[in-house]
């Protein structure tokens, strides 16, 4: 899937023979996850119908499915690499997650954090219906400077976890009216909060004014982010805290004022670079225009964080 083509598209097994209707789930499951293994309950009259959303950064699948189990064996991980997560939230039934030695129980309210670089068995009752995104692995083991625990229940009914939910179903719903930078930037806004909920959970005693510092903070340097004056010092005086609270807020995170603010920047590159409304700043305006203070050293954070230059990410999305 070329960069910067928002596709969506809808598939259903009523669209083929019952007795061929588990073969093609597991072909169409399997043309955009790896390589997995799939055990029907009832294969001669299996049932399931997906919407997925995807660009080249981030994939949104809403699916519904009789009782299937899907599993991830050693030799599969190993001849079929797929470091990057599945965000895994149920609407409607139970799932049952096991990985790491670890087992999550999913109903409707929770939800867990799935690597696919690491075995799996993942049983889902009758009558599910879920979400589940695909994070490319460094905007998660990025921003948290380690892996991430897995099958991690979430609590989806309060706080961050319900605004998550609610962006998931919004980004659904919104599907038919979105461009490829909207996709991805709501797709990065989840993944910002899933990291702060990884967290919150892996340290409960921390203090709760640092997640709220962590929370304006990363607000602040979204909105300030093109001011090439950006730094931890002059947001700690525009925040009337201390650099201090703000260093610990964001190691908390497992960030600091520097690494977020070049994060945001790139991000703001990458979103520009894929917006028509922008072909006509060339890479030098582009890094003048979000904080960089030349087009060489955009590039270089550039390419070290997406894997390519800024030309040719915009070669790509057109």
């Amino acid at each position: 899937m070329p960069a910067g083509s928002y596709t969506v598209e809808s598939q259903t097994t009523s669209d083929v023979e019952a007795h061929e209707r588990a073969d093609f789930w597991s072909e169409h499951i399997g043309a955009y996850h790896s390589r997995m293994g799939f055990r029907y309950t009832r294969p001669d009259s299996f049932h399931g119908e997906t919407i997925r959303q995807l660009t080249g950064a981030y994939q949104l699948v809403r699916y519904s499915s009789d009782e299937v189990e899907y599993s991830r064996t050693p030799r599969q991980v190993r001849h079929d690499p797929d470091e990057d997560y599945r965000l895994l939230l149920p609407v409607r039934g139970e799932i049952v997650l096991r990985q790491d030695g670890q087992e999550a129980r999913l109903t409707p309210g929770t939800g867990a954090l799935v690597t696919f670089g690491a075995p799996f068995l993942c049983h889902q009752g009758a009558d599910i219906e879920a979400f589940i995104l695909t994070i490319p692995a460094c905007e998660v083991d990025g921003p948290l400077n380690r892996k991430s625990p897995v099958a991690t229940g979430f609590d989806l009914t309060r706080g961050l976890g319900r605004i998550v939910h609610s962006m998931l179903n919004d980004l659904h719903e919104e599907r038919d009216h979105l461009t490829d930078p909207q996709f991805n930037a709501v797709s990065d806004r989840i993944v910002e909060l899933v990291c702060m909920l990884t967290v919150g959970d892996d340290r409960p005693d921390a203090p709760g004014h640092l997640g709220e510092v962590e929370a304006m903070v990363r607000r602040y340097v979204r909105e300030h982010a093109s001011d090439a004056g950006l730094t931890g010092t002059s947001m700690a005086h525009a925040l009337g805290w201390s650099l201090r609270q703000i260093q610990l807020a964001l190691q908390r995170a497992g960030t600091t004022p520097r690494d977020l603010i070049r994060e945001e920047r790139l991000r703001l590159v990458r979103d520009r670079l894929q917006c028509a409304e922008c072909e006509h700043l060339t890479i030098t305006d582009l890094a003048h225009a979000s904080g960089f203070s030349s087009a060489s050293t955009l590039s270089t954070a550039f390419r070290q964080r997406y894997g390519v230059s800024p030309r040719e990410m915009r070669y790509r999305s057109r």
